[in-house]
């Protein structure tokens, strides 16, 4: 494991028990076993950390949600498993959000909202994708209207898991919304979201996603990588990248390999989605 992983793994222990302003720097290198200096090399602040471990949660629902969508059977559980990878995600980081959530006006910054606008345009786009799946041409005029009515479902439904310490039983609630999912792109007949009015939601929002970016983070997943077959498909999906040569099929079996490694998930994202690889 990398020095960053290991950072941010220690910090959300300590976060998740402490709060964010009760958390120093010095007790999370003390939990790390690393110095200062050793931290500052990897994060500027704990608000750029904050922001890191942001990205990972994101990373990791985006990523495990795009596969399920575009690629599982399509069948009537497919709803029920989009939901249920949302909020499965979010109770592995429930103790993190709900610190968060506490102290987000310490936290709150241009780049938080900047990268929930990015990951927001992301999760739109692929429940567009899914819906365009499931109901084609049934739901054609309220297409966006029910894309939006999904993600309101998980924004709503979220509150069950930061604000209130029930006991929440996943597979009923996602039973509940596949349900719902199914009677709104039934029976709804009056639009109102439009393609000009999601144009000019998202005019400001652009993904910025280069060869170089991937790179980068293909090299971080690599240090205190063992060897492996993951390791090995990351180098060569590496070389790919900078000398083109692998035929497609080698290139979907290289993606496959590192697909169900935590670290690789938004390498695996973002070289299907973006990049032409």
């Amino acid at each position: 494991m990398n020095k960053k992983q290991i950072i941010i793994d220690k910090a959300l222990e300590l976060f998740a028990e402490h709060g964010f302003a009760a958390t120093s720097v010095q007790q999370i290198t003390e939990k790390c076993g690393i110095s200062k200096g050793a931290f500052y090399l990897v994060f500027k602040s704990k608000d750029e950390l904050v922001l890191a471990i942001i990205d990972q949660f994101m990373r990791q629902i985006t990523s495990d949600i795009d596969w399920i969508v575009k690629n599982e059977e399509m069948d009537d559980k497919l709803l029920y498993r989009f939901y249920y990878a949302n909020f499965q995600s979010l109770k592995q980081y429930s103790n993190f959000a709900k610190a968060f959530m506490k102290e987000q006006s310490h936290t709150l910054n241009e780049e938080l909202l900047r990268k929930v606008q990015y990951y927001n345009k992301i999760l739109d786009e692929t429940i567009s994708y899914m819906v365009e799946r499931l109901y084609g041409n049934q739901v054609k005029g309220i297409k966006y209207d029910l894309v939006y009515s999904i993600k309101g479902f998980l924004k709503n439904y979220t509150e069950l898991f930061l604000f209130f310490d029930l006991p929440i039983d996943l597979d009923r609630l996602c039973t509940s919304l596949a349900e719902k999912t199914e009677i709104l792109a039934k029976y709804t007949t009056i639009p109102f979201m439009s393609d000009d009015f999601l144009r000019i939601y998202h005019s400001s929002i652009e993904k910025e996603v280069s060869t170089d970016s991937i790179i980068e983070m293909i090299n971080e997943s690599l240090e205190g990588m063992e060897e492996s077959i993951k390791r090995e498909s990351l180098q060569l999906i590496k070389e790919e990248l900078t000398n083109p040569s692998l035929s497609p099929a080698l290139k979907r079996g290289l993606l496959e390999n590192i697909r169900q490694d935590s670290r690789c998930k938004w390498i695996a994202y973002l070289l299907e989605n973006f990049s032409g690889f």
